[in-house]
């Protein structure tokens, strides 16, 4: 073997084209913050992808899972939109405006059935206007995980993908995947998949107080599920 055959590894190493499992990978771009250290701290590129799925993993909405997202979307581009399609619950307006977020920058997208669903969000996320996209979805099968990946990489967009706690144990091509726990202090994260270690820590993600006495701490009208409406995308108020 020469000694070209035998440096190159190396050089592969050295250059974060190969990624070694027993530690965190680097991605081409650092990731965006997720407002919470502790949690960026585990994460490769120390936030969220730019370019991947992020499944979410509960069975109970209403414990927080929004604020995950909401730092984020704080820092949104003025031309930049974020879409949510098909939500369980009827976004509540008020305790997303106290959490800062821009209403006038929401896509509320209803479509009438699971394929529409998908279609919408791949629409979202190949439009290229999207800071970030957000389906819930309670089966979607590999095909359309595949269809979805793509469509986040192609557009650097990250797509965060609401599931119950049955998808984990599913394969999925997402770069990362969280298991989301209610406590009374806040919320419990789990990692259950990264392009690093293996780790089944539990994180600890204190919630802004103010959102947390709140009803609708996780900005969703917890009260409200969503009505039947034609399908579209209705953006928020100006």
């Amino acid at each position: 073997m020469s000694a070209r055959a035998t440096t190159l590894p190396a050089e592969l190493l050295a250059s974060g084209l190969i990624w070694q499992a027993d530690r965190l990978a680097s991605p081409a771009w650092p990731g965006w913050p997720t407002g919470f250290p502790v949690l960026d701290a585990e994460l490769p590129g120390g936030g969220w992808p730019r370019d991947a799925i992020i499944e979410l993993i509960s069975d109970r909405p209403g414990i927080g899972e929004l604020q995950l997202m909401l730092p984020m979307l704080r820092s949104s581009p003025p031309a930049r939109w974020a879409a949510w399609v098909a939500p369980p619950f009827l976004p509540y307006a008020p305790a997303l405006a106290a959490s800062g977020f821009d209403l006038g920058r929401l896509l509320l997208i209803r479509p009438h059935d699971h394929a529409r669903s998908i279609w919408a969000t791949r629409q979202a996320l190949n439009s290229g206007a999207c800071h970030a996209v957000a389906l819930w979805s309670r089966n979607i099968d590999a095909s359309a995980l595949r269809r979805l990946q793509l469509a986040a990489e192609a557009s650097a967009t990250p797509l965060f993908l609401y599931r119950p706690n049955a998808a984990a144990r599913s394969p999925s091509p997402a770069a990362l995947r969280l298991q989301l726990l209610a406590r009374p202090d806040g919320l419990g994260v789990v990692i259950l998949k990264r392009k690093g270690p293996v780790t089944h820590t539990l994180l600890r993600l204190a919630l802004p107080s103010r959102l947390r006495r709140s009803p609708a701490h996780d900005a969703l009208d917890s009260l409200a599920p969503a009505r039947p409406a034609a399908a579209g995308i209705h953006p928020g108020p100006r």
